[in-house]
């Protein structure tokens, strides 16, 4: 709970209404409030007294929080609507940019944006439309087009930092953002004029149109084939904000790389995309994503994984997939891509083990880490500790940014990300 000192209760105060001014702040920045929530906050605050800041903070806490990753956005619009006498300064801080050198700047904590432009939102653009010279006078007061591009600070924000306006444009780009694949060399060989090794066969099928005289040399070389990637999504409460964008970002990949018209398969991309996600237990959800409309995949998805939010057993749910599916998926060369924290709850043995079968069978392991975006980051978790020797490439995959330097490293056969630098702080 915010700690903030006791204010002066007025003598007509309008608690009914203010409690409805906060309700409409939280739905704004992203919780589900609805006027049955906002009935009950009333009651629920009528029955437990308005005498103690940690009673009116727990009770309303109560009706408006059912989510852990709730609990921030609750916390940030609570301080900055009942407790920050200076609340309007601070939201101004956090939405428009600073001058640096001018004044201190602010850093945004977990949820501050969404709290700040919800706040804003109730201010400066109340239920009664604003007309005349108020208008533009507020429109001039947070025009902020002179600054950085809003693309360009889009792409560096962190995926939990997003409002629901920034994520739906986020969505957008990730929806345009191609991940190349390089071809693999193939050991059947076709016909080539350039080829290395000669053609026999097709040399002396030649030489019976010139009465078994040689003219020319058939040259072959090896075919290239595309490889298939596989994708493992973890679901947990702590992996729900990135596991949203990074799967809108898969379903790009499966639309753009799925079968175009007669059956017959694109030459571009990659051969097939399979998508599982795990928490407490696996879930394949290759089918779901097949639906063009991403929205509409991503709720069928979520309808099929029963983990959603919930607890991380990565060991048992890669031992599900080396035992289940490995052998379907992960055939001629297949590219894993696995999201996760690595915030293991089981035993850590076991999910050492079930990497390192799972690096044997797979052509390339990628591990997305969002935590890796923090300065201070160090692998003290068991389950980090355990992933870590058994991964090609680490990298962050925390924004739009990070997600296009991702593509960029797949291509790249001498690319290790974080990795090195990671095992040599475990050594140490």
């Amino acid at each position: 709970m915010p700690d903030y000192p006791d204010l002066p209760l007025p003598e007509e105060g309008k608690l009914v209404h203010n409690i409805a001014h906060f309700a409409r702040a939280l739905r704004r920045a992203g919780l589900p409030v609805g006027p049955g929530r906002i009935l009950t906050a009333i009651e629920a605050v009528a029955a437990a007294g308005f005498e103690r800041r940690a009673d009116f903070y727990w009770t309303l806490h109560a009706c408006f929080v059912n989510r852990p990753e709730e609990r921030q956005v609750f916390n940030q619009v609570f301080r900055l609507f009942w407790r920050d006498p200076r609340y309007m300064e601070h939201m101004m801080a956090l939405m428009l940019p600073a001058l640096r050198g001018a004044q201190e700047e602010i850093p945004a904590a977990d949820a501050a944006r969404r709290a700040a432009e919800a706040l804003l939102d109730d201010v400066l653009a109340p239920d009664a439309p604003v007309t005349g010279e108020e208008a533009e006078q507020t429109q001039l007061e947070i025009d902020a087009s002179q600054t950085a591009s809003a693309d360009e600070r889009l792409r560096q924000l962190d995926f939990e930092q997003m409002t629901a306006a920034e994520a739906a444009r986020a969505r957008r780009m990730l929806a345009r953002l191609e991940l190349p694949v390089p071809p693999l060399s193939s050991r059947r060989q076709i016909a080539a004029s350039s080829g290395r090794r000669p053609d026999w066969r097709r040399s002396l099928r030649a030489s019976l149109r010139t009465g078994g005289e040689i003219a020319a040399i058939a040259r072959r070389r090896p075919a290239t084939r595309r490889p298939a990637l596989v994708v493992l999504c973890d679901i947990s409460g702590s992996m729900a904000a990135h596991s949203r964008m990074v799967l809108h970002f898969i379903h790009a990949v499966t639309s753009r790389h799925s079968q175009g018209p007669g059956g017959q398969r694109r030459q571009q991309g990659w051969a097939k995309v399979h998508a599982f996600t795990f928490g407490t237990r696996l879930t394949n959800i290759t089918r779901h994503l097949r639906h063009r409309d991403a929205d509409a995949a991503l709720a069928a998805a979520g309808r099929e994984a029963q983990d959603w939010q919930g607890g991380t057993r990565i060991g048992a749910c890669l031992r599900a997939f080396n035992r289940d599916w490995s052998r379907r998926v992960l055939g001629q060369g297949a590219v894993v891509l696995i999201i996760t924290d690595g915030l293991e709850r089981d035993d850590p043995a076991q999910l050492a083990r079930e990497m390192a079968r799972l690096q044997l069978s797979a052509r390339r392991v990628i591990w997305v880490n969002p935590l890796l975006r923090f300065d201070g980051f160090a692998p003290r978790a068991q389950g980090i500790r355990a992933m870590l020797p058994h991964v090609d490439i680490l990298r962050t995959g925390h924004s739009v940014a990070s997600l296009e330097a991702l593509a960029q490293a797949i291509s790249d056969p001498r690319e290790r990300g974080e990795k090195a630098r990671l095992l040599a702080m475990m050594a140490d």
